[in-house]
């Protein structure tokens, strides 16, 4: 039994299935998890009470409803019990098992496939690069470097955003911790042209240096002899 093609075709079943509500799905899942704490075996015992719990079905009526409803459309066989001294039993069917029925049948659904074998729209390469780059931190001074010169940005100013990133643990106001470092170094340009007063921006291969001062410390003289 390969639980992986088992749930791939359960669930492409219910994706088909116009019969089935969250009540069927439910029911359904909480009887595949206790399916495979019994390893498996073709029939297990149905212990109403758990699964009533597990899938969240408020009532004896509406279980007995499901569950019959379930054995009709062909995803189980329940055998219920006429007497309190044995045991209902469920036999779950099995589906997935057939790896090309079920590969094209997912196509139909998802459309064009991964070289993995997993559709394109849940599994999107593009998405999983973008999703790599944000990084909270850079692998090392030399990846800011890189990240300035591809900006224009000028390059005085990557050593000052790596510096003080650095030393407070890559975190905003040494407090919040930064999501993407990139997103943090275009703020950190945007901030450095609004405090200097020139264009912080560099040509192409021809970057301009800022004025004198660093935007991170304030331009105001201040007595600190004067009492707070």
């Amino acid at each position: 039994m390969n639980y992986i093609h088992h749930m791939n075709g359960v669930l492409t079943e219910v994706y088909n299935d116009k019969k089935l509500m969250p009540s069927h799905i439910s029911l359904y899942m909480a009887l595949f998890f206790y399916w495979n704490l019994h390893r498996f075996p073709k029939e297990f015992y149905a212990n109403r009470l758990e699964l009533m719990k597990m899938s969240k079905v408020g009532s004896k009526s509406s279980y007995h409803r499901l569950l019959r409803q379930l054995g009709e459309w062909g995803y189980l066989t329940y055998r219920p019990s006429k007497s309190p001294k044995v045991l209902s039993m469920v036999s779950l069917s099995h589906m997935g098992t057939d790896t090309s029925m079920l590969t094209e049948q997912t196509r139909t659904i998802f459309g064009t496939y991964s070289p993995i074998g997993v559709p394109d729209t849940l599994y999107n390469k593009q998405y999983k690069q973008n999703k790599r780059s944000l990084r909270a931190k850079p692998k090392g001074q030399l990846e800011v470097l890189d990240f300035f010169k591809e900006k224009n940005y000028v390059l005085d100013e990557a050593f000052k955003f790596y510096n003080h990133y650095k030393a407070i643990g890559w975190k905003i106001g040494g407090k919040i911790p930064i999501q993407d470092w990139k997103a943090a170094a275009d703020n950190w340009m945007i901030k450095a042209k609004e405090l200097s007063g020139t264009n912080a921006l560099g040509q192409s291969g021809n970057f301009k240096k800022m004025s004198q001062g660093d935007h991170l410390i304030t331009k105001k003289e201040k007595d600190y002899g004067q009492p707070l």
